[in-house]
Formats: C-alpha cells, sequence, structure tokens
C-alpha cells in the first residue's frame, strides 16, 4: 500500500485530536497521485474528500482492508503497525511549526524506504507544500 501523511517541521499531525492544516491542492495532488484508484480514508478525513465521489473510500477499518497498490491518507492512525505492508510512504510537509501532540509515529528510512523523489507546490493554503515519496 501507499500511505500518505500530512505533518508540520517537527513531524506534528494533530493536535487536541485536530488536523493541523488543510490544503484543497494537497488533496487534489493526493488524488493525482493515486492515479485514478481511490484514496482509502477514515471518517476522520472525509470532509477532506466531501466531492471526491468514488476517488475516496471512507470506512473505519481502511488500513485493514488495504491491499497492495491502494492509496491510504492516514491523519489520526498509528501508522507503524501498517508498516510491513507500505510500499511507500508520501510525506506532505506544512513547511510551518504548529502545536501539535500527535506526531508520526515512523521515521521512513527505519523500514528500509529511502527518498525517491521530493517536489514542492503551491497549496491554496499554504505557499508551499512539499511532497516526498519514499519507497523499498
Amino acid at each position: 500500500m501507499t500511505a500518505a501523511v500530512c505533518v508540520d517541521n517537527r513531524g506534528g499531525m494533530l493536535f487536541n485530536g485536530r488536523r493541523l492544516s488543510r490544503d484543497r491542492a494537497l488533496i487534489a495532488d493526493l488524488l493525482e497521485l493515486a492515479g485514478g484508484a481511490p484514496v482509502r480514508a477514515a471518517p476522520f478525513s472525509a470532509a477532506l474528500f466531501a466531492g471526491a465521489g468514488d476517488a475516496a473510500v471512507i470506512s473505519g477499518d481502511f488500513l485493514d482492508a488495504a491491499g497492495a497498490g491502494d492509496v491510504c491518507f492516514v491523519e489520526n492512525a498509528a501508522l507503524e503497525p501498517y508498516m510491513d505492508r507500505v510500499e511507500r510512504l508520501v510525506i506532505y510537509r506544512w513547511n510551518r511549526g504548529y502545536p501539535s501532540d500527535t506526531r508520526l509515529d515512523v521515521r521512513p528510512e527505519d523500514f528500509g524506504l529511502r527518498l525517491a523523489e521530493s517536489r514542492d507546490f503551491a497549496g491554496s493554503s499554504h505557499e508551499k507544500i512539499t511532497r516526498e515519496i519514499y519507497a523499498v
């Protein structure tokens, strides 16, 4: 599976159970990266994919149900228990520091993933978002 996450400069993902930020251009980039396949996500993330129709599959067990080649958007779940199934990890970096109390629980290198691609793009709410793709 491909797992995609959003983090701030310190690896933060959530603060008080809320996402740190949201960006329409980032979601569009993720959907494009999925290549027409649906992006799996938790009900917590459903609002981000409003209007995406069949391009998003929302379910409480989205990580358990994901198979090889599936793309999962992870905001409020631990990723470490699923790393044995992660073929690619996409990290979207906000390039800002936000208050956070939940951080990304993995380092790609610890699971044999190496940086394969990095690019910056302008978001709808952030001047610069960095997308890093780590792969086996």
